[in-house]
């Protein structure tokens, strides 16, 4: 799997590829019960998430940490394009915090690979968005490895 992120703007670009067909890993961004397995960093566990997965639909998820410690959010899809792409709006549920847009994209490669990538802007600042690289890259390692545990069951 691979990461990159820009440092030159508020503004994160996180990109894997995983060992699946494009319509499983769509799949598993759409519907509470898998987002529940992989959704938060690592050691995180999810006692709450609930989608409204159409465009027009909200979301939203707590994530706990291992201290306990719970972090609510919440969004809207604002486009969902089966199985190419999934726009929508991240916002924690806390004083201050902006709304950003995510965009995730599942390219079909030709060895019956996906390339995910993952977008999300704007920051504030360079912190917020290293925060969130850091939150979403464990995100997205716990995804490909709830992929592969569970391939060949959600074929």
């Amino acid at each position: 799997m691979h990461t990159t992120t820009t440092k030159d703007e508020p503004s994160l670009t996180l990109t894997r590829m995983f060992d699946a067909p494009r319509t499983l890993v769509f799949r598993v961004w759409t519907a509470p019960e898998h987002l529940a397995r992989w959704w938060g960093p690592k050691d995180f566990s999810v006692p709450s998430i609930k989608t409204d997965f159409r465009e027009g639909g909200a979301w939203r998820s707590c994530i706990r940490s291992p201290e306990g410690r719970d972090y609510w959010a919440h969004g809207t899809y604002r486009e969902i394009v089966t199985p190419e792409r999934i726009l929508f709006t991240f916002t924690w549920e806390e004083e201050d915090a902006i709304d950003t847009l995510v965009t995730v994209t599942f390219e079909e490669v030709d060895d019956g690979r996906t390339k995910l990538t993952f977008h999300q802007a704007p920051f504030t600042s360079t912190e917020a968005r290293d925060g969130h690289a850091e939150g979403w890259g464990e995100c997205l390692d716990r995804l490909g490895g709830y992929i592969e545990a569970r391939k060949e069951d959600m074929r």
